[in-house]
This record gives C-alpha cells, sequence and structure tokens, in this order.
C-alpha cells in the first residue's frame, strides 16, 4: 500500500508536469518572432522556414509539415493528455509490479500520440487542399465566413452522432478498457496498441471539436483552454454526458449566426 502510495505522489505531479510544459512551450511559441506558424501562416516566404524550404528538395511541402506535425504533438500533449489521466493512472496500477513499468507508460504515451499525429497531418493536407482551392478559386475567399460556418456546423452536428457517444463510453470506463485490451504477454507492443486503440476512440469522440482550432488559431492559448476543458468533462466525468447536447447546440447556433451575417 505505502509502495503504491509513492509511487502515485510521483506519477500524478509528473503526469502534470509534461502537460504543463506542452502549454508552456505553445504559450512560448506563440509569443515568439515564429509564432506565425502556429496560425498556419505562410512558412514559405521569410526566415528560417523559408530557407529550409529553398533548401530541402521538396521544402514546400515537408518543412510546414514538419513544423505543423511539432505544434499539433505540442496541441495533443496540452489538450488531449489532461483527459486521459484516469486511462494512465489505470495503466500506471495495472503495470505497478514491473521492472519495465516506465517503458510502458511512455509506450502507452507514444501510441496514444502517435494516432492524434496522424490524424493531425490529415488534417494538416486537408487545409492545404481547401487553401489552395481558395487560391485557385477567388470566389471561396469572398465567402470564407461560410467555411467558417461550416466547419462549426460540423462540429455542433457531430457532438448528437451515435458514433461520438459510443467512442465516449470507452473513453470512461478507462479500467475496464485497460484490463480487456492489456495481458502483459508482449508487453511493449501492447503497451503501444494501448494507447493507439485508445487513441483511436478519442479521435473519434473529439476530432469535430479540434477541427475548430483550424478556426481560431493554434495560437489562440485561450480558445484551446476552453476546448480543453470541455474535452477532458465529456470524457471524465459521469455528467459529461449532458454537456454533449447544450454545446452542439451552441455550435449550431453559432454557424448560423455566421451563415447569415457572412457576405
Amino acid at each position: 500500500m505505502v509502495g503504491a502510495h509513492t509511487r502515485r505522489r510521483v506519477f500524478v505531479p509528473v503526469f502534470a508536469g509534461l502537460i504543463a510544459l506542452a502549454w508552456f512551450a505553445l504559450w512560448a511559441w506563440a509569443r515568439s518572432p515564429y509564432g506565425r506558424y502556429l496560425d498556419h501562416g505562410d512558412w514559405t516566404v521569410s526566415g528560417p522556414a523559408a530557407f529550409l524550404c529553398r533548401a530541402i528538395p521538396g521544402g514546400a511541402l515537408v518543412v510546414p509539415a514538419a513544423l505543423y506535425g511539432v505544434a499539433w504533438v505540442l496541441m495533443t500533449a496540452a489538450m488531449m493528455l489532461p483527459s486521459t489521466l484516469p486511462l494512465f493512472d489505470a495503466f500506471d496500477r495495472v503495470a505497478a509490479g514491473r521492472a519495465d513499468h516506465g517503458r510502458l507508460l511512455a509506450l502507452l504515451g507514444l501510441g496514444y500520440v502517435a494516432v492524434w499525429g496522424a490524424f493531425g497531418l490529415l488534417a494538416h493536407a486537408l487545409h492545404g487542399v481547401l487553401l489552395a482551392g481558395i487560391a485557385a478559386l477567388p470566389a471561396l475567399a469572398w465567402h470564407a465566413g461560410l467555411i467558417g460556418a461550416a466547419t462549426l456546423a460540423l462540429a455542433g452536428a457531430f457532438q448528437f452522432s451515435a458514433l461520438k457517444h459510443r467512442c465516449l463510453e470507452q473513453c470512461r470506463t478507462p479500467l475496464s478498457f485497460v484490463m480487456t485490451h492489456w495481458h502483459g504477454r508482449a508487453a511493449a507492443r501492447e503497451a503501444f496498441l494501448l494507447g493507439a486503440h485508445h487513441g483511436v476512440f478519442c479521435v473519434g469522440c473529439c476530432w469535430a471539436l479540434m477541427l475548430l482550432m483550424f478556426l481560431v488559431g493554434a495560437g489562440s492559448l485561450g480558445w484551446m483552454l476552453l476546448l480543453a476543458a470541455l474535452m477532458s468533462i465529456e470524457k471524465n466525468f459521469a455528467w459529461g454526458r449532458h454537456v454533449s447536447a447544450p454545446l452542439g447546440a451552441a455550435l449550431l447556433g453559432l454557424a448560423a449566426v455566421l451563415a447569415v451575417s457572412s457576405p
């Protein structure tokens, strides 16, 4: 019992410290001369990123994707890790007696972040296609507000979907999830896949809300904090199920207002 108490006294502060470090890194980046890279600015025009874009073969694609990948991983760590504390805590208790306990926790986190990273790169690619479409069709730029309204409407409508709530149910039972997917035989592989599997459900319930970051910008830490809090409430609290519908209605209302006010 003493060992478990001591382990928890170490685990929770370390986990919280990693989250705080991610938030601090985003805050410092947003206020640096390179803060525009967080807001999907034109990375190829000036500065070190522009030099790398010219110096590296295919740099115009590779460099923005790499910068965006780093930013997205930081965003995932800052916004999504708080909502996964129950999962990490459950796995920490289940794997506590193993000599490779720390490495397994790291692999669990790596699997989780890998899934969110893959989603982030897909979102980055779709965002690039949208920007290319706006550049090719000026009429899209004139009606950019409608694109924002459509994104809000998508996020709002998804709040009412059966898929979201099925994924949320998996996220709300972390100990059961760990016991179902962890057997301890191929420990390293299972830990990574456990994190990845949970990440799939996490993406499944939160992807539409995370897309809103393309509207408010990754440097908007206030909006990030609000979205992170809402997603943590939905996933980690029994009464969180009562938040989904009002949030969806609010997003649909904002979408309607933006659509009506757009030229």
